[in-house]
C-alpha cells in the first residue's frame, strides 16, 4: 500500500489534467478483460483528473463523464511520467533489477498526452494490471484511515488466523504479507493466533501498531524500509531481543516472528 500511495501522488502531481492522445494498450494479459483497443477507444480525447487509493488498489476518474482507470502496480509495477524526449520527470523512485531511467522495455501500458508527455506502468514481473471501472466497492476500509470500530468490526467474526484477517482486502485493505508480519511482530502476536482468541487489548495494540506501520513505510519510502523486515530471514534473529526468528506458512503465506515474544498461545 504505500508504494501504491506513492504511485497515486506521481499522478497526482504530474498526470492530472493532460489530453490523452493515445494509449498503448496492447498487452493483453495486463489489460484483461479487455481487447487491444477497447481501452484506448474509451480514454483518447480525455484527461485523468483525480487520482484515488484504497489499500493496494488504485484508480483514476476521466473526464467528460469517462470511465474510471484502474491501474494495480502488482509486486513490481511502477508508475513513470516521462516528458517528449522521454526523460523521466516523475516516479521511479527506486527499482528491482537493473532497470535504469529511461528503460521503458518492460513498459505494459502507457498514456500518450498531446504536449508529448507519457504516463507509463513499468513493470518488470508483468503482475500488474490494468482496467476500465475497478470493482472497488468490495474493498474493506483503507488500512491508513481505518476507525477503531471498523478494526474492531473486521477481527471480530470467524476464527481465521490474525494474519489471513490482515491481508484479507476485503476485511481491510492495504495490508500485503511484509507489512503484516511488521504490524504482528510490533503487536507481540503470533501470525497464526485465532482472531476469536484475541483480546480487546491485543486489537488495540494491532491497530496501534498497523498505524504506526503504515505511517513509516509511507514515510521511509516502502516497506521495506521498516524495521523487522531485513530479519526475515533464514538464521535472522529478532532486532528487539536477539531471539531466533521464527517461520511458517499462515493463510497461505510464508510468515515470520520472533520466537521468544510471538508465542501461538501467549
Amino acid at each position: 500500500m504505500p508504494e501504491v500511495e506513492s504511485a497515486r501522488a506521481v499522478i497526482e502531481r504530474s498526470g492530472l489534467g493532460r489530453k490523452i492522445v493515445d494509449v498503448d494498450d496492447s498487452d493483453s494479459y495486463v489489460c484483461r478483460p479487455h481487447p487491444p483497443g477497447q481501452i484506448r477507444d474509451a480514454l483518447v480525447g480525455r484527461e485523468l483528473t483525480v487520482a484515488h487509493r484504497r489499500g493496494k488498489s488504485m484508480w483514476c476518474d476521466t473526464g467528460d463523464d469517462g470511465p474510471e482507470l484502474g491501474i494495480h502496480l502488482g509486486m513490481s509495477g511502477k508508475i513513470v511520467i516521462a516528458d517528449p524526449d522521454g526523460g523521466e520527470v516523475d516516479g521511479g523512485d527506486y527499482w528491482e533489477g537493473r532497470r535504469k531511467p529511461g528503460d521503458y522495455r518492460w513498459s505494459r501500458f502507457a498514456l500518450s498526452f498531446a504536449d508529448g508527455g507519457r504516463l507509463l506502468l513499468v513493470d518488470p514481473r508483468r503482475l500488474g494490471r490494468v482496467r476500465l471501472d475497478p470493482p472497488v466497492e468490495a474493498l474493506g476500509p483503507d488500512a491508513a484511515t481505518v476507525t477503531p470500530a471498523q478494526f474492531r468490526a473486521a477481527l471480530a467474526r470467524g476464527t481465521a488466523p490474525v494474519k489471513a484477517r490482515l491481508l484479507d482486502q476485503e476485511s481491510i485493505a492495504g495490508i500485503g504479507n511484509l507489512l503484516a508480519d511488521q504490524i504482528l511482530w510490533a503487536a507481540r502476536l503470533n501470525p497464526g493466533r485465532r482472531v476469536d482468541a484475541l483480546t480487546p487489548e491485543d486489537v488495540d495494540r494491532l491497530l496501534r501498531a498497523t498505524r504506526s506501520a503504515v505511517r513509516a513505510a509511507v514515510k521511509g519510502g516502502g516497506v521495506h524500509t521498516l524495521k523487522v523486515i531485513p530479519y526475515r530471514k533464514a538464521g535472522g534473529h529478532c532486532p528487539r531481543d536477539g531471539a531466533p526468528m521464527a517461520v511458517s506458512q499462515v493463510g497461505g503465506r510464508t510468515s515470520w516472528w520472533c520466537s521468544l515474544e510471538q508465542p501461538l498461545n501467549g
